[in-house]
């Protein structure tokens, strides 16, 4: 399949930078699950905040462009690591969340509404530098200052009003998720302590909460504002081991992600707005993801919530 992009300037650009940049009506693509089920639209993003340029793979639902439609606007969900999101575009090598296969099964079964999914594209090599909001000097290569606390304004005051003002979106907080996995789990949770009140869904896959021993625990103290549903996701069997031992005390991810979910319900969010799933045995990797998705999707977006 041909991927086409398109040029975008992100909000915020200087005029140097933003008279090089044009935006250009992205080219629609089929997904191929079926005739006009749905269709994706790529951007190439210039960011003023990161100073990089990445894709953001939008996800149309069916018939966004019918004329019947034309007045209608759209809940969205932005995703980190984009390239590993979707069935149609996958990152050589790896699996996918199979997004766009999940999204429009729902959509057709009544159990979720039509939305508008878009894929933020990671960093590549520099994708723990971009992500961490703190130091991690356990990977290889060590981060000691990565730029983390800057994605929030990234997705907040680039990508979001571009995406606004792009397509037909509800853009009020109950229309507006945002998630991630591992690193990307992470930085997610850090951008909705960090930005309350834009995003009212929030979508978390086996977060590294671990990171500067527990840090977002200690940020997590002084936020008043937190999301009206959140969905926690993590597996007993994240390390990839070769046999599966199901034991009595959790692991470190799986704590993590108890304790997060522990700490929301004190912070006064009804307890039926937290939905954790703690898969026995699946590991850290897009499959496991895939297969908590259709649970994640119906508890953020589904009928009555």
């Amino acid at each position: 399949m041909t991927i086409c992009a398109v040029i975008a300037c992100a909000p915020g650009l200087d005029a140097g930078t933003a008279s090089a940049q044009t935006l250009i009506p992205p080219t629609p693509m089929p997904v191929p699950h079926g005739p006009d089920s749905a269709a994706f639209r790529i951007h190439r993003f210039v960011s003023g905040v990161l100073e990089n340029a990445r894709y953001l793979r939008v996800l149309l639902p069916d018939g966004y462009d019918a004329p019947e439609n034309a007045t209608r606007r759209y809940p969205v969900l932005y995703l980190n690591d984009g390239q590993s999101l979707f069935d149609a575009m996958p990152l050589p090598g790896h699996s996918s969340w199979r997004v766009d296969k999940t999204v429009i099964s729902l959509v057709k079964k009544g159990v979720i509404p039509p939305m508008i999914v878009v894929g933020i594209d990671n960093a590549g090599a520099q994708r723990a530098h971009e992500f961490l909001p703190y130091p991690d000097l356990r990977i290889n290569p060590p981060e000691p200052a990565p730029v983390g606390r800057r994605y929030p304004d990234f997705v907040v005051r680039e990508v979001v009003p571009f995406i606004n003002m792009t397509y037909r979106t509800l853009s009020d907080p109950g229309h507006t998720a945002i998630g991630g996995s591992s690193f990307g789990g992470l930085s997610a949770a850090f951008t909705m302590m960090a930005k309350p009140g834009v995003f009212g869904r929030v979508l978390i896959e086996s977060p590294s909460f671990f990171v500067d021993q527990e840090h977002i625990f200690r940020d997590a103290h002084y936020v008043s504002e937190w999301p009206a549903r959140v969905y926690l996701g993590v597996g007993t069997n994240e390390g990839g081991k070769s046999q599966c031992i199901v034991r009595d005390h959790p692991d470190r991810m799986t704590r993590d992600v108890l304790d997060f979910a522990s700490v929301l319900r004190a912070a006064g969010v009804d307890s039926s707005h937290v939905k954790v799933i703690v898969a026995s045995c699946a590991m850290h990797n897009e499959d496991a993801w895939a297969a908590r998705l259709p649970n994640a999707l119906t508890f953020l977006f589904g009928s009555g919530q």
